[in-house]
Formats: structure tokens, sequence, C-alpha cells
């Protein structure tokens, strides 16, 4: 990475006050790896998709156990690992090595938008994570929060979003955003002109990271239209969904194309890593982290992956 743009992307922006700047700029070194880019492992599903993601054909019955998720963000190398307050609270104590972020709001996925619009209202505030970071002694690097833009809630989901983005700087911890055009004003959730827009929320909020799915338009190189999207997005990196299964060589190719080609800065997995067993998934995270954070292509990636 070019030293002068790693050297504006650790700036801190002007919410942070300057108490907290040294502290902003360790979190940030800290869940980038010292690169600017993210490496975020989400297990924010076990409320978004119920047990859809941990059981059944195809997934490792070790998945069924929510310490599966813990036990690889412990053994593997990553930036950062996503979970609600309630699962850190219970798992915590016994993985203290493991980067955290915690996830602010989430909604199952039993109410479709053909019955009513998504709204997924926040569940804690900044400053109870602040406060149990620093009762459990945690490392909790920052916070996250899911958006819908296009449901009728939206201008709630908004404010909701620009308060804990002002919150967390003022307490030196990172933001990603999860904003994902949803609801039935919207008729194609990865039109890439969408999701660019969707980037750009993200920025005018003030975020350090939004996650966005990845385009897709008949016709068109996913690559090539998602550069729309980080170029809207600024100074906010932009990562990548994992999104749903697939086998792990197109799995690698596609997060290169993403930050190599497109310009991301990281990727957001969860299903593709946790619905493996545990020695797999460890690898698998190994060689995204490698892609991600250590500029390894894509062969040494799958070399990692398959334990070479």
């Amino acid at each position: 990475m070019n030293e002068t743009k790693e050297i504006k992307d650790f700036a801190a922006p002007l919410d942070v006050p300057g108490a907290k700047r040294r502290t902003y700029i360790g979190n940030y070194s800290k869940i980038t790896r010292d690169c600017g880019r993210l490496m975020l492992f989400a297990g924010d599903q076990k409320v978004e998709h119920l047990n859809d993601d941990f059981s059944g054909p195809g997934v490792d019955p070790s998945d069924g156990d929510p310490e599966h998720l813990f036990q690889i963000a412990s053994n593997a190398k990553i930036g950062v690992f996503a979970a609600q307050l309630g699962l850190i609270a219970r798992y915590g104590s016994d993985y203290r090595n493991v980067p955290y972020l915690v996830k602010l709001n989430s909604k199952t996925n039993l109410v479709k938008t053909s019955q009513a619009e998504p709204n997924s209202p926040q569940w804690i505030d900044v400053d109870q994570v602040v406060e149990f970071a620093n009762d459990s002694g945690l490392n909790i690097l920052g916070v996250g929060y899911t958006i819908y833009l296009g449901s009728e809630h939206e201008g709630e989901q908004l404010r909701q979003a620009a308060q804990i983005v002002y919150q967390a700087h003022r307490q030196g911890l990172i933001t990603v955003l999860w904003v994902y055009p949803r609801g039935k004003a919207v008729k194609d959730e990865k039109d890439p002109h969408l999701v660019a827009g969707a980037a750009g929320v993200a920025a005018a909020l003030g975020s350090d990271f939004v996650k966005v799915n990845y385009p897709d338009k008949p016709g068109s190189d996913s690559k090539e239209i998602f550069k729309e999207a980080v170029r809207a997005a600024g100074r906010t990196g932009v990562v990548c969904a994992g999104g749903e299964s697939t086998d792990a060589k197109s799995f690698l190719q596609r997060l290169h194309d993403q930050i190599h080609i497109s310009g991301a800065r990281g990727n957001a997995t969860g299903r593709n890593i946790h619905q493996r067993s545990l020695a797999e998934a460890v690898r698998l995270c190994n060689a995204i982290y490698a892609i991600t954070v250590e500029d390894a292509g894509v062969e040494e990636a799958w070399k990692i992956y398959q334990g070479n």
C-alpha cells in the first residue's frame, strides 16, 4: 500500500476529540492490522438468519454450537470478530485474545419485505458498550449497525446511525455500517448504482467502513462496476458481504478481484467461514487474511487454505 495513502487512512476524523485521537488511531491500526484494510469475521447471523446458516446439508455439525465462532476467531488470523454483545458477554472470558466489534442492532429473517418494511432498531448504545469494555477488560475495537435504505423506516435508521458514529468516534471506537437497500421501494438490491449510493450514504454519516453487497448486473463485470461504489465512499472503506456459501477457490478469487481490481478495503465474511470444521475454517480465515492484509495472490492464498 502506498505510504502516503496509508498515513491518510490512519488520520483521525475531526469528530474524534483530541483526548481520544491516540485511542482511535490505535484501534484503527489494530482492526486493520496496520494496513488500512479490514478483515471482518461476521458472527451476527445467529439472529439475522436464525439457525439457517448453522445447521443442514453442507454445514459442519460443530457450527451448531455458538462457541464454534469464538474458537475460529481465537485460532485464526482476523482483523475483528463482529457479534452481538450478549454472545460476547457469554464467551468472551474464555476468548480474551479475540479483537471484538459489537453489533448494535439485529433482526431475524422471519418477517419478509412483502409483509412489512425492514426495520432493525438499536439494542444497546455506545456508552453501554464502553462500560462493558471497561468492566470486562475485553479488546473491543468498534461497533456496527445495519441500515436498510429504501425502507419506510430509513429516516429513523439514519438518525440512529449518525448518532452511533458520532458517539463511537467520541470514544475512539471504529465504526462499520452495514448498508443494504431493501424494502418495497427497492427493485434490485444489487444494482451497482444503488450499491454505490449506499456506500455514499455511509460516507456522509462519517463511518470508517461500510459493508455492502457485491453488485450484479446482467452483461456487466462485477469487479468493474464495483468501482463506482468505492469512488462514492471516498475515505470510508468499502468491504463486501461474503454472500452465500461457495467453494473456497472461487471465493478467494472474488475477494482478490474486489480488493486489487475494484479497490475495496477489505471483506466481511460469515457463513463461508463458520460453516466449515474448525481446522478448515481457520485455514480459510488465514487465506482471506493473506489476500486482505498481506497482499497475497490467489494461488498463494489457496495454498494456505490447503494447508501447504
